[in-house]
Parts: structure tokens; sequence; C-alpha cells
């Protein structure tokens, strides 16, 4: 590894950067996309630092040469220096059809910030990258299992199918803390609380693939354009970064229409369809825009609640490009713990516990529901600041939330329903 040369020696020259931009396309030689700025030269857009690294590996002729300032404002004020363009990227990629499509399309050319100040008392000399307002804080396996009610083999089993599939799907009746874990797998792999890779959405019903792949969405003027969705977003900044963990979570999968949804994406989850090797272009694409491909380092953790009886089943095909890892109600040591730490007294623990039981049991045992119907302990995880109103907080739980619940599970049996409230209540 060479040694970066001193801050007072130029680190590269316009000539150095200019023979990296002509070997790149003389040879056609693909660049990891750039996430937040572009280098624009003669009409064509490169990733900054992608293109400082080759051109510093060329002048010290040392093929394994790495760039010694990171993205962002150091490498974009370097080259700006130097007379290049660095301009912010934009999400539209490419104008909308129609009589006023060339002069969107002028018009953002017009728009398109240099990095050379027009009115040098309203703009910057060069972008500046965002900067983090903190570090991640770090996430250790002892920090899950403190906060997490799944034991040391479950948290492996789940890791372990993460790992193997790159795809999860946790699924389990209302309440068993979903949502909670896919964050937390996260954060175990990333090795922090680092949200910044990280992309949490929420299949619905009207949730498309326009939003989450590539469509056409108006601008404030109503004139369309076509706009990348979540994924593709996430997946360009996954293969700028390959040597980290990037995370998809979704959650409520099964609430969406999933095969409109992902699309590609069907084929392009499976763990040994990743990379460029795989790629395909999306229907919506320009001719000449790159295929689409999942990088490796992607990983997919969705939630399925599987009480929902409105939502249709996953088909196989998608069943078979995810692990699985099924959740029930915990209703155990760890959760006891975390009551008696806020002062809970030991008799509303124990009521609590014992007729959650009972309720769980006469769920499971109903023909026309079963397991999947059962109620989860994450009802029961916020007790209240102050030990003297544990017993009201509980009271309204059993009667605002679950009983609403038990009402609907038993909606064309209602005495029952109320039967069963009266239990929780006594």
């Amino acid at each position: 590894m060479p040694v970066a040369p001193a801050e007072s020696t130029p680190l590269l020259t316009r000539e150095q950067v200019l023979r990296a931009l002509r070997q790149i396309a003389r040879e056609g030689r693909p660049l990891p996309p750039s996430t937040v700025y572009e280098l624009v030269y003669r009409g064509r857009r490169y990733p900054p630092r992608a293109v400082a690294e080759l051109a510093y590996r060329l002048a010290t002729g040392n093929p394994a040469a790495r760039w010694p300032r990171p993205a962002g404002a150091p490498t974009n004020a370097l080259l700006e220096s130097l007379d290049f363009t660095i301009s912010t990227k934009r999400p539209v990629l490419t104008s909308g059809s129609g009589p006023d499509g060339e002069e969107v399309a002028h018009q953002q050319a017009e728009d398109l910030y240099t990095g050379l100040a027009k009115n040098a008392d309203a703009l910057p000399a060069h972008v500046a990258e965002p900067g983090t307002a903190y570090a991640a804080p770090a996430y250790t396996r002892a920090d899950a299992l403190a906060e997490l009610f799944i034991n040391e083999a479950d948290l492996d089993a789940a890791l372990a199918g993460l790992t193997r599939r790159r795809n999860l799907l946790l699924q389990g009746p209302p309440g068993t803390g979903k949502t909670f874990l896919a964050r937390r797998l996260a954060w175990l792999l990333l090795g922090a609380q680092d949200e910044s890779r990280i992309e949490l959405v929420q299949f619905h019903p009207s949730y498309g693939y326009e939003d989450f792949m590539l469509g056409f969405r108006p601008d404030a003027k109503g004139r369309f354009h076509l706009v990348p969705g979540v994924l593709p977003l996430l997946c360009q900044r996954a293969a700028a970064d390959p040597s980290r963990p990037y995370f998809l979570l979704i959650d409520e999968v099964n609430r969406g229409n999933v095969p409109r949804i992902f699309g590609e994406l069907l084929l392009l989850l499976e763990a040994d369809k990743r990379g460029p090797a795989h790629a395909l272009r999306l229907p919506y694409a320009p001719p000449d825009a790159p295929k689409f491909f999942v990088p490796d380092n992607l990983y997919v953790i969705g939630t399925l609640n599987l009480a929902d009886r409105s939502l249709s089943p996953l088909d196989y095909a998608l069943r078979r490009r995810f692990a699985f890892v099924a959740l029930g109600p915990q209703f155990g040591a760890p959760l006891r713990q975390q009551l008696a730490a806020r002062q809970i007294s030991t008799d509303l623990i124990e009521r609590l516990y014992t007729h959650m039981a009972a309720l769980n049991q006469t769920i499971a045992d109903d023909p026309e529901l079963g397991p999947d119907f059962e109620i989860g302990h994450s009802y029961f995880c916020q007790p209240p600041a102050r030990p003297e109103q544990a017993s009201e907080w509980l009271r309204l739980i059993f009667e605002q939330e679950i009983g609403p619940l038990l009402a609907d599970y038993w909606r064309e049996q209602p005495a029952t329903a109320a039967a069963q409230l009266r239990k929780l209540l006594v």
C-alpha cells in the first residue's frame, strides 16, 4: 500500500484524471454507481471517488492503491479544484414523454449544479457531503439477548437463516415482536445501530411496483418522470459499498400484492442470483440505462402477520426464496423480569400470566382459530412509569386493545368474545 502524498503536494493533476476518464471510456470499465454526487464530463456521469481512485492508481503505478480521501466533500473539492464539474445526483432517470419532454430535459440541464457558483454570494464554492450527526452506537450479541424475548438458540437459528438465504421472513401472531426482532437482527450483522444502512417499508394494498422498483411519477407541475423506487436506490448504495451489509426491512409483507410489487426481484432475490452477472433490464427503463441487479451485500427481512384473514397466502415461488422463522407469544422469564424491574407487583404479574395463558390456550384449541391467532407479549412491554398505575394500565389493555381483537376473532360468536374478556377482567 503506497503512502499517501503529503497534503502540501497535489494528489492528482487534471491530466491524470483525464487519463482515467479516457481509460474508462475506452475499456467500458464498470464502476460502482454513485450515491449522492456525480462527476459530469462531456455529457457522461461518473462516480467521483471511483474516478479519483483510478487516476490515483495510474499516477502511482500501483493497481492496488487506495484513494486516501473519503467520498463526498474531500474528493469533490479536489476534483473541482481541477476544473471538473460535480453535480448532486437526481432521482429522475428520464423526462416524461410528450411535447414538453425535451423542454423538461433542457430545464433540468440548466438547473444542474456544477459546483461553480453562478452567484458567489448565493452559492458555496463546492458541494458538501451531508455529515453524520453522531456515530452509531455499537450493538452486540449481549445487547440483543438483553432486550429480546427469544433464547440464544433461536437467535442463532434466525441469524443462520438470514446469512444463508440473504432473505428472512418472521411470521407469527399479532404482538410477537416481529418488527422489533427484524431491526435487531440487522443491527447484529451491522455491529451497530446504524440506521443509514437500513431501509424500512411497509406494504399495503395500494403499494405497487412503481413505488418499489421503477415507475412514472408526477412532479409539482403535473409532468411525469421515470423515478426509481425504494429498492433500486438501496441496491445502488449497497453496490457502491460492497464491504458492508445493507438491509431492507419489509413490514407486513402479505398486506401487499407481493408478486406485482416484487416484479423482477422475485428472481434476483435468490442468493445465487445476486450480482451483475444476473442483471435484468427493468421494463420501464430506457434502452441506455444499466441493467438492474441485487448486490450480494443486501439482506431482506420481512414480517408476516398470520392472523389477518383478509390477506392472501404467499405463493410457493416466493416462499422458496426465503428462510422462515416462526415467532410465538413469549410469556416467560424475560418479560417477568422486565415487569418486575419496573416495580410491577408480583400478584399483578401472576394475574397477567395466568389470564394470558388461559386465553391463548382457548384460542389455540378453537378449530376456527388455532395457534396463529394467539396474542403476543408486546402488548405488555411498556408498563407505566408509576407502579401504582399498573393495575389500571393492565385493565385498559385488556379492555381497549385485546377486547376488540377478541370481538373480531369471534365475530360470529359475540357471547364467546364477551365471556373471554370478562375472564381477563376478573
